[in-house]
């Protein structure tokens, strides 16, 4: 209801919110890892991995994530992981704004012949260093991610695979006030600060991203996976541009756009 009730209001001030269109863009991934089985049914991984954006043309990202993974049931598997991210900046050409993040998922499985449809659930805590309005960007990010996967397997060595994933983020800025023409209100009705919009905090929760995708698992030798993968992803990104007192809200944008991604990941197993 809050929503309605925002867009509405919103609407009624000529520039406080625009709907922004992305282009249509192409990323790439390339990863390389290991995955030790250190006791049955608990693995332990490392994985680098190189991201590109601007169809191509930019670095955009680095991330290394080291993870752990364990099959409580036949058909239930726990993961916990940390992963650094060093974003870059292409108009500085330099690395900055170093995140570190941590998630936590369960993941539960079906086989049926060589079908395998599964369901996971994580939630994502990513912390951003350095100096930001903490107002338009909360340092600490939450997210929950649902994917539901079709897996098949061909033979020993090829096996293609199906998902669909939405990221809901739990964290989003919500924005407290209403515009009867002349001064800007309180929820309780009362004149509050300079006239603007004004942030309540950040207790939002929208779905920003949906993900499908497609991809091929080769397995060699039985000690290394090399994957190619695409998807596609549908983007909803609420921007808000506040003051750094969090008192007024210069303008809120919605960015929606899709992004296509083509991903090739090479894993030893020992």
């Amino acid at each position: 209801m809050i929503y309605v009730i925002l867009f509405c209001c919103l609407a009624s001030v000529a520039g406080a919110q625009t709907g922004v269109k992305l282009n249509p863009e192409a990323g790439g991934r390339i990863s390389a890892g290991v995955d030790k089985t250190i006791t049955r049914g608990l693995h332990v991984s490392l994985e680098e991995e190189i991201r590109l954006d601007n169809n191509f043309k930019s670095l955009d990202k680095l991330s290394s994530t080291l993870a752990f993974k364990y099959k409580v049931h036949n058909n239930v598997k726990l993961g916990f992981a940390y992963v650094l991210i060093a974003p870059y900046k292409s108009s500085a050409k330099e690395f900055g704004g170093l995140r570190h993040r941590l998630y936590f998922d369960i993941k539960g499985s079906i086989k049926r012949g060589n079908w395998n449809i599964s369901l996971m659930e994580r939630f994502q805590w990513t912390y951003r260093m350095g100096d930001m309005n903490l107002y338009q960007n909360p340092r600490n990010m939450l997210s929950l991610k649902s994917r539901i996967s079709v897996k098949y397997k061909i033979n020993s060595v090829l096996s293609p695979y199906f998902y669909v994933e939405m990221r809901n983020v739990l964290n989003a800025p919500t924005i407290a006030a209403h515009f009867n023409g002349e001064v800007y209100l309180n929820e309780e009705g009362e004149e509050e600060g300079d006239p603007g919009w004004f942030l309540k905090g950040y207790k939002g929760c929208y779905i920003n991203r949906i993900r499908s995708a497609i991809g091929i698992d080769f397995k060699f030798y039985y000690s290394q996976k090399v994957g190619v993968y695409f998807f596609a992803d549908y983007l909803n990104n609420k921007k808000v541009d506040a003051n750094s007192a969090g008192t007024k809200l210069k303008s809120y944008t919605r960015e929606t756009g899709f992004m296509a991604t083509l991903g090739v990941s090479y894993v030893y197993v020992f």
